[in-house]
Parts: C-alpha cells; structure tokens; sequence
C-alpha cells in the first residue's frame, strides 16, 4: 500500500487497527487515472459487521465491473478512533486507497437497521461532508441510502440526496451513466442532477417532496414540488441469475461476525408471514440455478479458504432443488474439511435428514422458529406452522441425536393474552417431555436443554402488521417476566432456558420504522450530544433518546403506542411495492380473525408481485 490515513501512532491507540488498513486479499485497485465515477460504499456499523453483509459484496462487485468506476468500501470507525479523529481533525477515508470520502462523487449507505441512524450522522460528520443535505454544495459527494430501511426512508430522508428503493442491480448502470453525462458539462449542478435522476426507476429524491400535517399530527399531504414522479416505484431483479455475485470476497485480516462463504440460493419467501418485512418487500420469491450455484460455490471455495459455507436464504428449505444442490456441497466440501450451514431451514424430516450429514451433532444445536406459544397467535401472524409440525420435528431431533433446542419467539404481537404468552413456556415443557418420553435413558445424550428467546414485535412498513400499536418498555417486561414465572411453574424447568431482548430499543425501533421526517431533529439531537452505536447494548443510551424526543416535542404515544387508522396517510405511502394495500388490509383483517392464508405455491393470495412477471409468480 502506498499510503496509509492513519499515522503508526494513531493506529496503535486504538483497538483492532486492522479495521482501517485496508489492503484485504481479493480487494479491487484500480488506476484512479483512469476513473470517471468514485464511489465509497458504507456500512453504518463496526468493520467486523459491515464485512460480514452480502449486499455491500454484491454492490461492490458490480460497480466494480464497470470499467469507468471504482468502488471502494468503508466502515464506522470505533468509538475510540472516533474520539480520535474529532480530536485531531482527520477526515474518515475510504479503505482501498484510503483517501478522503469528501474526494468521492458518491457515498452510498446501507440502511439494515433503524439503531444504525446515529452513525449515519457520525459517517457524514467524520468525512467533513455536511450532515444535512439541505447544506450540501456542488463539491461534495451525492449522499445515497439503500436498504431495507429506505422502505419508509423518512425519519432520515433530510440527511440523503438520494435513496434507492429496491434493489440494486437494476437501475444504477442507468444512474451512473447520467451522473457521467451531467458531470461532464461544465455547468454541472447538484440540484440539476438530483431533479434528473428523480425520473430514474427506483430513485427517490427527499428535497424533492414537501410534507404538510394534519392538527392531530398525522400527514395531510405528501407531494412533490415540481414534476417529479408522485409515487416511486420499487426495483427488482426479475431474472435472478443475470446479477452481479462477488466469486472472490475479500478476506479481512481480523474474524468477521459471519466468517464464511455465503451463498445466496433465492431471494424473497413463499411464506407470508404478516410480521415479517423482508418476506413481503423482496416479493416475489425468485430461485437462482442450481447450475449457476455449484459454480458459484466452487469459485468461492477456491478463492477464499473459509471453513463454512453458508445458504442464505430467508426459507431455505423452500429451494427446489435444495436436495441437488447439498449433494454437490457435501461432494465438494468433505474433502477439504468444510463445514455446511444450513439456516432458516423448516425441522421436518428431509431437513434434518440433510443436517445429520452436515453437522457433528454432538456439538450443534437445532433453531427452530414458532414466532408464538399458541397455535391462535400463530394463525394471527401466519406462520402457518401447528403444534404437530413443532412435536414431530423436535422429536425426529432427539431420535436423530440432537438434545439441544433453540426456540424464537415474540411478545407483543397483536391480540396477544396472557394465555398466549403461558403458552411460550409451555410448549417448551412440551418439547423436553417429550424427549424424556420417546428416548429410553440409556439412549439420552445427557439432559436435554430448551432454550426459548423473545424478542419483542416491532411493526414495520409494507406488511400485514403494519398499523398495529407497540407498549410501553414496563408492559414488554410485563410479559418477558409472565414467561419467565411460568417457565419456573414448568415440570421440566430445569430443562428449560429463557432468554428476552432489551425493551426500550425495540420500542425505539418501532418509533424509527414507522415514523416521519419530524424525527430527523431526534436523531441530529443523539448524535450531536454523543450518541453513536445505537445497536451496541454497551452505548446505547435510552435517557438521551428520551431527552431528545423531549426536546424535539415527539410523542411516543403518538409514534408508538397508537394502532394506525387504515384510513391514515402513512410516510411510505408513495412507494408502490407493488404489493397491494388492499392485499395488506385484507390480511391485517384475516390476522384479527386468525384466519391462515396459504403459501404462494399452494394459492395465489393475490398480492400485486405477480405484475413482475418472475419467480413462482409465472409458476
């Protein structure tokens, strides 16, 4: 490498300087001489996340390949190099060549996670770019979001020029190729650029809107202010093997969160889950090749040496051709010691049939995912799942040789009682009877162990679930702590484990996920008082969030605790999904009667995906 941003003495002040050298095996370089269009991708998180996420890859992969184009990458800097680089006043860089993103013609940043907002600040501050694009000049880059969280973009929409809404192998060549052609010109203008690529399929421009409010707080009207398009559309990949795959990961120097070769089988889910966002926004379910995916695993095997292979997918077992394709894994993997992960698979018998092949069951254990206690809360939420599919599967586990369960659950979901949320421990007394039952002793590996984990439900946009209400952090603990009572009531208890996730963070997440621009004020407030790594218990700071929405005038009750009017104007109501509000609103009506829709390969709920003409939609 020829230069480094960080001198010796700052990188051996803080902990883990391997985050910010950048210099990775399989990491693109490219003769700046010959670029027209920088790009720095950002993960609003510490390295060892951000290098773990494949949609990051995927971006710098395909932007990659565009001769004219370099894609660099970067990360948020620790709280301890932070301190630092405010101190001193070092501008953040880009990893590659470690130059300072404010150089850059574009800073693209995923949005994964609501608790990630404040370091989104924290990246625009530390690369000296003005926080509020409302103060951005022609010189400085164009601040782009992506992700899941731009499906309602609002609470941070006055901080980006640009947010991408859907994914992002459709239409940035189109978008690139315009930004080239603008920038060109010598009376290039950012406000010029940004009413242009406002046309773009999937581009949606924040400055371009203008939002008024009713007297009760609710959205009179959302418009835009010249001939920019009322309703964006969202972007899909519609022929899955035809997108960009990184074939070569990098490889950092220091252990990622997921330190393995991921292998993306299919995108979204034939399920229907009415809590679940990502099984409705990455509708319809597409399945890559089979072909297409021995080759692909074959040529990152090759140029990574990672033990472990991972299928992601968000039901793998519903891949077609998931038998072929663990065959040719196995086939290739055995030999060089290679281990096979297997998650979001559903536990019936050909899944664990697969597992046994794949795993030392002496050392794993199995996850399963009821979502609910009660076959009621599971038919509210369709998860289409009843208490034979949990029974049978746990127990062809424990004749298999698994003793060791992982069960997820929410609480909060609606029309929840308290003989719905009994019901989470007693099903879990169920599972270790029966692994009592059904094993004579001498063939028991030891006592068995169930371990059952709540996190609370937080209703996001674009689902079934969406104008339901949330409570107050007291109530959560309310019902973690009536779970935990009955559990000790349970024959089996010393079987059993219990685990809840934090309560005031997931009401803060409910706030950010379906909230308006007047939140923007919130987050500017957390962060310019100190607030950084929202997603870290360890810095995660519930009194000044509290301050904050204090201080901005921001009503939990209004943005949290108040089941929304199907009537209501809700902030991403101008994103067209292409998955219907009437579909929405008819099974938010069948989630209150119980009523379970079936799966898309057994029957058309007619959702509205089927305009992309794709996936299991044509089937």
């Amino acid at each position: 490498m020829e230069k480094l941003a960080l001198s010796d003495e700052v990188l051996m002040a803080v902990e883990k300087p391997a985050r910010y050298i950048g210099n990775e095996l399989n990491i693109v370089r490219k003769d700046l001489s010959n670029i027209d269009i920088r790009i720095a991708m950002c993960f609003p998180d510490v390295y060892e996340i951000g290098m773990s996420h494949l949609g990051i890859q995927i971006l710098y992969e395909m932007f990659n390949r565009r001769e004219d184009t370099y894609c660099e990458r970067v990360y948020s800097p620790w709280p301890d190099l932070h301190k630092i680089m405010k101190e001193k006043n070092i501008p953040l860089f880009a990893l590659e060549s470690q130059d300072e993103l404010k150089e850059f013609d574009f800073l693209g940043i995923t949005l994964q996670y609501e608790m990630c907002y404040t370091n989104v600040l924290q990246i625009l501050d530390l690369a000296q770019i003005p926080i509020w694009a409302k103060d951005r000049k022609d010189s400085d880059p164009i601040v782009m979001g992506g992700g899941p969280c731009t499906y309602n973009p609002e609470p941070i929409a006055p901080f980006f020029d640009v947010i991408y809404i859907g994914e992002g192998e459709v239409s940035y060549d189109e978008f690139l190729d315009l930004y080239k052609e603008m920038k060109s010109s010598p009376n290039y203008s950012r406000k010029a650029f940004l009413e242009k690529v406002a046309h773009i399929e999937g581009i949606y421009v924040p400055s371009l809107y203008e939002v008024t409010y009713n007297e009760d707080g609710t959205i009179k009207s959302f418009t835009p202010t010249n001939d920019a398009p009322a309703i964006v559309n969202r972007v899909v990949l519609t022929n899955f093997d035809s997108g960009a795959y990184p074939t070569k990961p990098i490889i950092p120097y220091i252990k990622a969160t997921q330190d393995r070769i991921v292998l993306e089988i299919q995108r979204g889910c034939i399920r229907g889950c009415r809590f679940c966002q990502a099984g409705m926004i990455y509708r319809p379910n597409r399945e890559k090749s089979v072909e297409l995916l021995k080759e692909q695993a074959r040529q990152m095997i090759e140029a990574t040496g990672h033990e472990e292979i991972s299928l992601c997918s968000l039901s793998s077992s519903d891949y077609s051709d998931l038998p072929e394709l663990i065959d040719y894994l196995i086939e290739i993997c055995s030999d060089k010691h290679i281990n096979i992960s297997l998650p979001s698979l559903r536990i019936d018998a050909f899944s664990l049939d697969v597992m046994s092949k794949v795993q030392d069951i002496k050392k794993s254990s199995l996850t399963f995912a009821p979502e609910a206690g009660s076959q009621r809360m599971r038919n509210v939420i369709n998860k289409g799942l009843d208490i034979e599919d949990i029974i049978n599967g746990s127990n062809m586990a424990f004749k298999g040789g698994w003793n060791k369960v992982k069960l997820y659950f929410m609480l909060g979901l609606p029309f929840e009682d308290d003989e719905d949320i009994k019901a989470i421990p007693e099903l879990g007394n169920e599972i270790a009877s029966n692994y009592y039952d059904i094993l004579p002793k001498e063939e028991r590996n030891g006592r068995c162990q169930i371990t059952m984990s709540t996190s609370f439900f937080v209703p996001k946009p674009f689902t079934p679930l969406q104008w339901a209400r949330m409570y107050p952090k007291e109530e959560y603990l309310r019902r973690a702590h009536l779970v935990k009572d009955t559990m000790n009531e349970q024959l089996n208890k010393k079987s059993l484990r219990y685990h809840y996730h934090e309560a005031d963070v997931s009401v803060l997440e409910g706030v950010l996920a379906r909230g308006d621009r007047r939140l923007a004020d919130a987050i500017y407030y957390v962060y310019t008082h100190g607030g950084i790594f929202d997603a870290w218990s360890e810095f995660y700071d519930d009194d000044l969030w509290q301050e904050a929405f204090y201080k901005c005038n921001i009503s939990l009750d209004f943005y949290a605790y108040r089941e929304r009017d199907i009537e209501e104007i809700l902030p991403w109501d101008f994103i067209n999904v292409n998955i219907s509000k009437k579909f929405l609103i008819r099974e938010w009506e069948n989630a209150k009667k119980g009523v379970v829709t079936p799966n898309c390969r057994e029957q058309c709920s007619g959702c509205g995906a089927k305009v992309y003409g794709s996936g299991c939609c044509v089937k």
